[in-house]
C-alpha cells in the first residue's frame, strides 16, 4: 500500500518539578538549600530517513510522546532529562500545522532532523533561590508543559525526472525499460495507480531516479481521475518527462492539455526543464514516429523494441547536468 498523507498527534515532554530540600548532616546545624533542578522532558523528533518511502506507518500509530523529566532531588542533584522520541520520515515529507494550515517544515535531504515539539524546561531547585536575605527558600519551580500540536504529513516524492503523461501513454512500459523497476501493466486506463521510483544507470559512476506519475486526464488539477492525488508528486522533480503516444492524432494537442493541467496545480511547473518524448514508435511504420517527434520537437523511443532508449537516457543526463549547473549559486 502506499501513503502519502497523514495526521499525527505529537506530544513533548514535561519538564520535571525542581526539588525543595536542606541539607540534613551531623555537625552542620544550618546545611542551607540543597533542591537540585528537574529534567527537561523529551522533544519529538522527525527524522528524514531514506529507507522509509511511504507514510503507511502512520496510518495505525496516530499519537506519539516523548518522556517527562525527573523531577530534581535533594544534594542539588538533577533530575535525569526525558529522552527524545526520534521518528524517521521519509524523503520529501511536507509538515503543516493541521489547526491553523502554517507550513512547517520541508524534510527533504536524509539525516535531516527537525524538532516537531519541543520538551518543557525543567523546573528549578529552591538551592537555585537562595539569597544573602533569604538564606531557606522553601520555593522551586514546577516543569514546564512540553509542546504538543497536531501535524498533516504529506508525502511528495524526490525524483531527477517524472514521467508525466495521459493514462496508458507508455510511461509505466518506458520505466521497466529503463530501470529494475516492476511497475504493474496492463492494457487499460490508470495503469499505474500509485507513484512508482526506478533507478536509471547511466554508468558506473552516474544514476538518476526516474517517477512514472499515474496518467493525468483533461481537469485533473480540479480532482478529475487520478491525477489531483499525485499532482504534487511532480513539484519535487528537477526535470519534467512528456511522454505521448506516438498513434495520438494530434501530439501538439495533447501536450497543450498536459501544460494547462500541471500550470493549473503549480505556477512553478511549467518552467522547469523538459523533455518531450513519442512513445510507443513501434506502432507506426518505419521512420515515421521520429519524422512525427521531430515536428513534436523531441524524440521518438519504443519500450518494446528498444529504439530511442540509449537517446533518452543520453538527453537526461544532459539536462541533469544543465539542471545543477543552474541550481549552483554564482561565485562571488
Amino acid at each position: 500500500m502506499f501513503a502519502d498523507r497523514a495526521t499525527i498527534r505529537v506530544e513533548a515532554g514535561k519538564g520535571g518539578a525542581g526539588s525543595v530540600s536542606f541539607r540534613r548532616e551531623k555537625y552542620v546545624p544550618k546545611g542551607g538549600p540543597d533542591g537540585g533542578d528537574g529534567g527537561h522532558g523529551g522533544s519529538v523528533i522527525l527524522l528524514v530517513d531514506e529507507n522509509v518511502r511511504t507514510l503507511l506507518d502512520f496510518q495505525a500509530e496516530k499519537r506519539y510522546r516523548a518522556t517527562p523529566g525527573a523531577p530534581g532531588s535533594s544534594k542539588r542533584s538533577s533530575g535525569k532529562d526525558g529522552q527524545d522520541l526520534v521518528i524517521k520520515v521519509p524523503p520529501g515529507t511536507h509538515v503543516t500545522d493541521a489547526d491553523t494550515g502554517e507550513a512547517l517544515a520541508d524534510l527533504v535531504e536524509p539525516g535531516t532532523t527537525w524538532v516537531a515539539a519541543a520538551g518543557g524546561k525543567g523546573g528549578r531547585g529552591n538551592a537555585r533561590f537562595a539569597t544573602a536575605t533569604n538564606q531557606a527558600p522553601r520555593r522551586a519551580d514546577p516543569g514546564l508543559p512540553g509542546e504538543a500540536r497536531t501535524l498533516d504529513l504529506e508525502l511528495k516524492l524526490v525524483a531527477d525526472v517524472g514521467l508525466v503523461g495521459f493514462p496508458n501513454a507508455g510511461k509505466s512500459t518506458l520505466l521497466s525499460s529503463v530501470s529494475a523497476a516492476r511497475p504493474k501493466i496492463a492494457d487499460y486506463p490508470f495503469t499505474t495507480l500509485r507513484p512508482v521510483l526506478g533507478v536509471v544507470r547511466l554508468d558506473e559512476e552516474s544514476a538518476f531516479v526516474l517517477e512514472d506519475i499515474p496518467g493525468l486526464i483533461e481537469g485533473a488539477s480540479k480532482g478529475k481521475g487520478l491525477g489531483h492525488e499525485f499532482l504534487r508528486h511532480i513539484e519535487r522533480t528537477r526535470i519534467l518527462a512528456f511522454v505521448v503516444d506516438a498513434t495520438v492524432e494530434d501530439p501538439a494537442g495533447a501536450l497543450a492539455v498536459l501544460e494547462r493541467e500541471l500550470a493549473a496545480w503549480s505556477e512553478e511547473l511549467p518552467s522547469k526543464p523538459r523533455l518531450l518524448v513519442l512513445s510507443k514508435a513501434d506502432l507506426l511504420p518505419p521512420g515515421e514516429a521520429d519524422a512525427r517527434a521531430v515536428a513534436f520537437g523531441g524524440f521518438a523511443l519504443s519500450a518494446v523494441t528498444g529504439h530511442g532508449l540509449d537517446e533518452f537516457r543520453e538527453r537526461v543526463r544532459a539536462a541533469l547536468d544543465a539542471a545543477r549547473r543552474a541550481e549552483q549559486p554564482e561565485p562571488t
